[in-house]
């Protein structure tokens, strides 16, 4: 009878000793889900791929110290209501990534033919920190693939209600503000982000500052966007304070408002043989400090506004052997000064082929020919001391 009773008790215990193990294995379980521990791991043996999720957000985080693909994130997180790959190597993705300091992220052909980006915002308030995007704080590189916004209800891209608007009547519409996913280099970041032979497309929206679609606002090294086709995003291409970004051969057309828009103290920048069209603004644009920027060999037409632009006190800056064509302005240089405009071809300009305006002083206009302008080569009475010679009027 004892034996029997010894023989009970044992077998209570180790009963209760399994449930134990199950509910702390379940315990666990949850705790990976929602907490997000994750599989890759820094030098210390810390998590360096990890997510989060929110009432208003979801945020991927990589902290990892070597380059980290998408197939990474996946079996790191597990969890397909933020990242998932369909047939094809298509992927669909519901998250914020933030690229931490020094971390680095490949989105490539080895990995991915196409990256679907939900718009994210949960409580469609439209605010940036809770749309899905693409935060770089460390490196990003971006190669041979195919990167846009998606809507997982209509099947389709996330697009306006009108792909374009002409110059200054996109404002105060609301059009360009439905929320959309958007790729941005911080300025906090420590390294580059290099977008090449890709399309990136139906990215971007009106949010007051960043979310444009593709933006740098911090750049260490020579970051390079080159090859690819740029369309229906808000912006192709917005910068600030950024310097030694390369932006060549390039197919960029379609966009809400400007083509490029180098902005505020950007510097040191080369715009080169890009194909730029259809925009609702200026098709190349820079505005507001910016300096030492080169634009050559580029075709731009069919813009809202002007072809290329100066804006703002840009100076000591080159537009040189671009073809502009079919534009109001193809040239037109605002409050800028020491500028250089030649070997340039311009084409059915409906006003001005080159136009120096409100205060533009100091610049050199030569050797460019002029096509159908109907205004030629004009200024206004307040830019003077420009040099204006060798041009071919026909």
């Amino acid at each position: 009878m004892s034996s029997f009773k010894r023989k009970i008790t044992l077998n209570a215990k180790a009963l209760l000793h399994y449930f134990l193990i199950v509910f702390s294995l379940s315990v666990l379980s949850i705790s990976i889900n929602e907490v997000a521990q994750a599989q890759e791991s820094t030098q210390d043996g810390e998590s360096c791929i990890n997510y989060s999720v929110d009432d208003e957000r979801n945020t991927i985080s990589i902290s990892c110290i070597h380059p980290i693909a998408l197939t990474d994130i996946d079996k790191a997180i597990q969890n397909p209501d933020l990242l998932k790959k369909e047939n094809n190597n298509t992927w669909i993705l519901d998250s914020r990534i933030v690229v931490e300091k020094d971390a680095t992220l490949v989105i490539d052909s080895k990995d991915i033919n196409w990256l679907k980006i939900l718009a994210g915002d949960k409580n469609g308030g439209g605010d940036r920190d809770n749309v899905n995007s693409i935060t770089v704080l460390g490196n990003l590189i971006i190669d041979s693939v195919k990167i846009t916004s998606w809507d997982p209800i209509k099947s389709d891209y996330i697009k306006f209600e009108v792909d374009i608007l002409p110059d200054r009547e996109h404002e105060h519409t609301g059009i360009d503000a439905i929320p959309r996913p958007y790729i941005k280099a911080d300025d906090e970041t420590t390294g580059t982000t290099n977008i090449t032979n890709s399309e990136i497309a139906y990215l971007g929206y009106e949010c007051g500052s960043g979310c444009s679609g593709i933006s740098y606002y911090g750049n260490n090294g020579t970051s390079i966007i080159k090859n690819n086709e740029i369309h229906h995003n808000r912006f192709g291409f917005y910068s600030v304070g950024v310097g030694n970004i390369i932006l060549e051969g390039n197919h960029v057309h379609d966009n809400f408002m400007y083509g490029f828009d180098p902005h505020t103290a950007t510097h040191d920048m080369i715009i080169r043989n890009n194909t730029v069209y259809n925009h609702g603004a200026m098709g190349i644009i820079c505005s507001l400090d910016c300096y030492n920027i080169t634009i050559e060999g580029n075709e731009v037409s069919n813009s809202a506004g002007s072809g290329i632009m100066f804006s703002r006190n840009m100076y000591d800056s080159i537009a040189r052997n671009n073809n502009i064509h079919d534009e109001d302005k193809c040239i037109f240089l605002s409050q800028s000064h020491n500028n250089e405009v030649y070997g340039n071809t311009v084409s059915n300009c409906e006003s001005q082929g080159v136009y120096l305006y409100h205060n533009s002083v100091q610049n050199k206009v030569n050797n460019n020919t002029l096509i159908n302008a109907t205004e030629g080569i004009e200024y206004s009475d307040d830019s003077l001391d420009n040099t204006i010679d060798d041009n071919k009027i026909e």
